[in-house]
């Protein structure tokens, strides 16, 4: 049973508590007879069904009029999940990173056609913003949306790395509609899976399996009407998305880390080494130290930044971005560790620590890697001082 007495700190209130409890609950009694390793694309159905079923998917999608997501409990979720299977936090994930962009810039009608089907967990989302040459570098991107008569565009290009891709129902696909250079010359747009032009060019295989595709776009017509926000809008819209669910990846993380600590306590204390439990020896309770002490601090960074968010912040750049990325870099060290403590048995297929450890690695990856999460806080820091210095030479 994961540790919760984080949920005391004042970064909660009784709903994120209660919330904690019931998702919680329904992870152990129903998640593992519905995951496959070996059909993920069936596992990814089922989940999202129960889920839905189960009432969860309303925080991933809020369907309400002027409902916004809650960060905090986003992030008790994918935690919760994450802690269960990854596989299980990917298909809570993908149902509000695909629909984030309606949910936060759609229109009344585009929310009451394409929420709903996603919070009941009939319907599955895609978020494809990312190209070959264009992965953490949105300005490069090159899929382009040419106006084809008053009322279509016209999508030509390719997206790669797409999560969901294959599965998705629908898919909100970001292209250059060229109302200004670069990032601001970009628009986002809701394409229906099997619309003419729009193909899954391949299926793409990972350390740790989950629907994942490239996209082929070739004279494909949408409707303007399926156009998220105004012309010029879609890195705005990106951004505002992720800026949501970064800190969540920062979520699951922490789920795999608080996993990966209660396996490697539990087989420090079963395990026996030189007539004693390896758990006597003082390195291995320095390394469950370590351990846990990251886990505290990562998910500290994780609160701190979506508390920020729900109280009000329009932005929550610099603490999303230092969440993700110490939560993402905390956790691999939190694995490595207990796959060391395991031994050889870390490392065989089917235990526990080998597939946090398959789990893990794509996190300090998506969304925004590492290293790029270091460039933001910086420039975060440094807009800071420039505005604090320009302030105190105008007085």
């Amino acid at each position: 049973m994961a540790d919760k007495t984080f949920l005391d700190w004042p970064f909660f209130e009784e709903k994120h508590r209660r919330f904690a409890a019931e998702i919680g609950a329904w992870a152990e009694a129903t998640l593992a007879p519905l995951i496959d390793h070996h059909d993920v694309d069936a596992s990814c159905r089922k989940i999202v069904a129960a889920l839905g079923e189960g009432g969860f998917l309303d925080a991933a999608a809020p369907t309400e009029e002027g409902d916004r997501h809650d960060v905090r409990t986003l992030c008790i979720a994918r935690e919760t999940l994450g802690y269960q299977s990854g596989l299980a936090d990917f298909a809570f994930a993908m149902q509000g990173l695909g629909s984030g962009p309606v949910v936060v810039a759609g229109s009344a009608e585009q929310k009451a056609k394409w929420l709903p089907g996603v919070a009941a967990g009939t319907a599955i989302p895609a978020f494809a913003l990312s190209e070959p040459d264009a992965g953490s570098d949105v300005a490069a991107m090159s899929t382009t949306a040419t106006p084809d008569g008053n009322d279509h565009v016209r999508l030509d290009g390719c997206k790669t790395w797409i999560s969901n891709g294959g599965i998705a129902d629908w898919y909100v696909v970001f292209a250059r509609s060229g109302e200004a250079p670069g990032a601001r010359g970009l628009s986002a747009y809701i394409v229906e899976a099997g619309t003419p032009g729009f193909e899954i060019a391949e299926r793409i295989d990972v350390i740790a399996p989950h629907p994942l595709a490239t996209l082929s776009f070739e004279g494909c017509r949408v409707p303007v009407a399926n156009r998220i926000g105004n012309g010029g809008d879609g890195f705005k819209v990106a951004m505002s998305t992720l800026d949501i669910f970064r800190s969540t990846v920062g979520a699951a993380a922490l789920g795999f880390a608080r996993r990966a600590l209660d396996e490697g306590v539990n087989r420090a204390r079963e395990r026996s080494m030189f007539g004693a439990p390896l758990a006597d020896l003082q390195l291995t309770q320095a390394g469950l130290a370590d351990m846990a002490t990251g886990v505290d601090a990562a998910a500290l960074l994780i609160y701190r930044s979506a508390w920020t968010k729900d109280n009000g912040a329009p932005r929550v750049t610099r603490e999303a971005s230092m969440a993700k990325m110490f939560a993402t870099e905390t956790a691999q060290q939190v694995i490595d560790r207990a796959v060391q403590i395991f031994g050889g048995l870390g490392v065989k297929s089917g235990v526990k620590v080998e597939e946090l450890y398959r789990e893990i690695r794509a996190l300090r990856i998506y969304e925004g890697a590492t290293e790029v999460q270091k460039i933001v806080i910086a420039r975060e820091l440094l807009k800071a001082a420039e505005v604090k210095a320009d302030g105190a030479a105008a007085r």
